[in-house]
């Protein structure tokens, strides 16, 4: 029989052990301080109802949706039943819609999994990958602070993952659409399309944006788009410069004046929140291209690294669940898309590959005392210490080049002499030299080390 090619498909990261393990690390430090603010955990399945998940949410991603069928299913007509989720927001309002009355409200969710879409096969495009979310929902009302309270949980997590500077860029749609009807363009419709325009603005620079809104499909007059432009080009350098600059902007319709004021209170709060000033700034062609944001919106930016865009985005969405409940359901939230982050950092060399999970290695030096090395592994997993036990055993020199291989530092001997002194002897392979220590004293010598290590990196 002919063998089949191992192959994975295009657009999806798999790691080797010690690169998950980055990855996983990653992963854990978002979790902690999501869950230091305060947001409790949710999970939901991989696969939804088509209807759930194809409700109109604005944007592309429904066209890249994977559908699901069952071998039973496949000689049934019509669409798929089923289909794979393509973000976290869209399960979300159906969580919240379904679950509504055992819920608390404010609801404070994180959700840490996969998502799918169709994409394009290309270099740092992924087609299934991890979303890392929070949000907050309020019943009927959602206070502006939570708009504030969000670039504080950003802060805490970008600092603790150590990428480097790192810039939280917001802006407000309200005071986007308003500044547009005070150019004439009222169409609610036609304020998106625009919206959506200048939102491309840092990928594909002012003179594209201005081409594509004077052309055929928006025709608007050079005077008025040389304004839009003016104005999406605004970017703060300190707070005071940030409220000095939203002043400047001049009077405006009252959905102008909403986000005027709301976005002055978010950024007043965010430095109470204990934000450093050099960590948050008014951009105000920030507008993020899914319709359903409709006040504050957000985006991330690596200070030394913008070719990678933004790390972190979301906003402030007025009612989640609407296609689901007649509840009014207002919220805020944000995502990070952690598999492309990962893959851009480790591209960039800002991540590198982890140390092994495991401690130590404990070697088999005699098969017949194997028991001893069996009990001294468990008093190592006891004292919380991760060990794997060599059990087929083999030469010392080739344990040792296992260990090495497999990312474990420290390497623990067992042998004849040592049992007769009551002593073992460890090796630290990064460092290239080993010890011999009382075995009442190897716990605290290992945890000491280990310490070290961490601390070392």
């Amino acid at each position: 029989m002919a063998l089949t090619l191992a192959r994975t498909m295009p657009g999806v990261l798999e790691l080797l052990p010690l690169d998950q393990i980055a990855f996983q690390r990653m992963l854990d430090v978002i979790r902690r301080n999501y869950e230091r603010f305060g947001f409790l955990p949710v999970e939901t399945p991989a696969i939804e109802h088509s209807d759930v998940l194809l409700t109109k949410t604005g944007g592309e991603t429904e066209r890249q949706v994977y559908f699901v069928q069952s071998t039973g299913a496949l000689d049934k007509e019509g669409a798929p039943e089923l289909a794979l989720r393509f973000d976290l927001t869209v399960p979300l309002a159906r969580y919240v819609a379904e679950h509504e009355r055992e819920l608390s409200f404010p609801f404070r969710r994180y959700q840490m999994q996969r998502v799918y879409r169709g994409e394009r096969a290309q270099r740092g495009r992924f087609r299934e990958f991890y979303q890392c979310d929070i949000d907050v929902i309020g019943k009927d009302a959602l206070s502006v602070r939570y708009d504030a309270e969000i670039p504080a949980v950003i802060y805490s997590v970008f600092r603790e993952l150590n990428v480097g500077a790192f810039t939280i860029q917001l802006n407000n749609r309200k005071l986007m659409r308003g500044y547009f009807e005070s150019l004439g363009i009222v169409d609610g419709e036609r304020q998106m399309l625009v919206l959506r325009e200048v939102d491309k603005l840092d990928k594909r620079g002012a003179d594209a944006v201005r081409d594509t809104l004077v052309g055929e499909v928006f025709g608007l007059d050079a005077a008025v788009v040389q304004k839009i432009l003016a104005f999406v080009q605004v970017r703060s350098t300190s707070l005071q410069d940030a409220f000095d600059k939203l002043d400047a902007l001049g009077a405006g319709p009252e959905i102008m004046e909403q986000g005027r004021a709301e976005l002055k209170e978010v950024l007043a709060m965010i430095r109470d929140f204990g934000v450093p000033e050099s960590h948050f700034v008014l951009n105000l062609s920030i507008a993020r291209g899914l319709d359903y944001y409709t006040g504050t919106v957000y985006e991330t930016t690596l200070n030394d690294h913008p070719q990678i865009g933004s790390v972190c985005s979301g906003g402030r969405y007025e009612n989640l669940a609407g296609q689901y409940t007649k509840s009014h359901l207002p919220g805020v939230g944000i995502s990070i898309g952690l598999t492309r982050l990962y893959w851009q950092l480790r591209d960039a060399g800002l991540i590198n590959t982890a140390q092994s999970t495991v401690d130590v290695l404990v070697t088999q030096m005699d098969p017949a005392q194997l028991p001893a090395y069996l009990a001294l592994a468990t008093e190592l997993r006891s004292a919380g210490i991760a060990t794997e036990v060599v059990l087929e055993g083999g030469k010392l020199a080739k344990q040792f080049k296992y260990a090495d291989r497999a990312g474990i530092r420290f390497v623990v001997v067992l042998g004849e002499d040592e049992l007769a002194k009551g002593v073992v002897t460890v090796k630290d392979l990064r460092r290239q030299d080993q010890f011999e220590v009382a075995r009442g004293e190897l716990i605290k010598t290992l945890r000491v080390e280990l310490e070290q290590a961490a601390a070392m990196g």
